[in-house]
């Protein structure tokens, strides 16, 4: 499905198809953002080529799975996201590729899946002021909506990992480790991407001016920031619960281990009173026909007295060393 919306040099916006693209063209001065979604690559050919993108950035746009990246051309920037899917609601998340091409009069957005980021902006009052201002402005934000969706998920999994702190205080078990151990996985694939986001927008930050972008610009500069901030906020926050679920997770296992260990302490002085006990029974247990103390008149009680005192002494001594 192709969806153009253009703002005249009146400041008016029109929404439509590709109707728009030749209006556009013929009205210098006009703005146009033009979302490609999930159309099939000779419609997408059709299309692009209007605007004149470079074809290795559209052949990044179209690979299945591609790594977040910036890269600028000579007359329009390509701004390749991975943004949230319209499904997810919690750190079960999944994503998808956003690429944004973007020039001094237009925006070309590309994607297969569906992208909320994207709705969220085709229905709110300012996308005719923010197009006005260009086809990197818009970009811009669109780049902060995607990063504001990851901040509410991560916002709304905190509180879920305090309470699975206090959990497994209070009552330690494995469904909790469980738990904790899918996280850290979801965690450390937001780590990566945000990590890729960071440094697409630092790079961002650093290029030089040209025909349609200067990023040191009063109307960009600001904008740049913000966005770059925000998703090094979100690295930082991703890297802090991936640790602390970490924390979680290693106290669980020295919890579980110093439960174990106290079992086999328990055990091993067990082990230790039974053992010469059940020597002295061994002993006596061999089938000689000549032992003294089988005829003696008391060696039964004498035995099991000294088998008593055995267990005294090997119990108040393991006592004394806190393994009983």
């Amino acid at each position: 499905m192709l969806t153009a919306y253009l703002v005249n040099t009146d400041g008016k916006m029109e929404r439509g198809g590709e109707e728009l693209i030749e209006r556009w063209r013929a009205m210098p001065g006009s703005r146009i953002w033009v979302d490609l979604n999930n159309l099939s690559e000779p419609e997408e050919d059709r299309v692009v080529k209007q605007f004149g993108l470079h074809p290795l950035a559209l052949s990044d746009a179209r690979r299945v799975s591609h790594p977040p990246k910036m890269e600028m051309f000579e007359d329009h920037l390509f701004i390749l996201l991975r943004g949230l899917d319209a499904d997810t609601t919690d750190l079960e998340f999944g994503t998808m590729q956003l690429a944004l091409f973007a020039g001094a009069d237009f925006l070309v957005s590309r994607h297969v899946e569906k992208s909320v980021s994207l709705l969220q902006w085709q229905s709110v009052p300012e996308l005719a002021r923010t197009l006005r201002d260009g086809g990197v402005r818009l970009a811009l934000e669109i780049s902060a909506t995607v990063a504001r969706r990851y901040l509410d998920l991560l916002s709304e999994f905190e509180p879920r990992l305090t309470e699975l702190e206090d959990e497994l205080q209070d009552n330690p078990g494995d469904g909790a480790m469980r738990e904790l151990t899918r996280y850290r996985t979801r965690l450390r694939k937001l780590r990566r991407i945000f990590n890729y986001h960071t440094r697409l927008f630092e790079n961002l930050r650093r290029e030089e001016k040209n025909a349609f972008f200067n990023p040191a610009a009063k109307e960009f500069r600001h904008r740049l920031m913000d966005v770059y901030e925000k998703y090094e906020r979100l690295q930082s926050l991703s890297t802090m619960h991936y640790e602390l679920a970490g924390d979680l997770v290693e106290g669980y296992i020295s919890l579980t281990n110093h439960a174990l260990n106290n079992t086999m302490r328990i055990l091993t002085a067990l082990t230790a009173i039974f053992v010469p006990l059940t020597f002295v029974a061994g002993i006596y247990g061999m089938n000689f026909e000549y032992m003294p103390e089988l005829s003696w008149r008391w060696g039964y009680f004498f035995v099991l007295g000294a088998m008593l005192v055995v267990i005294i002494v090997l119990i108040t001594l393991f006592r004394r060393i806190r393994w009983l």
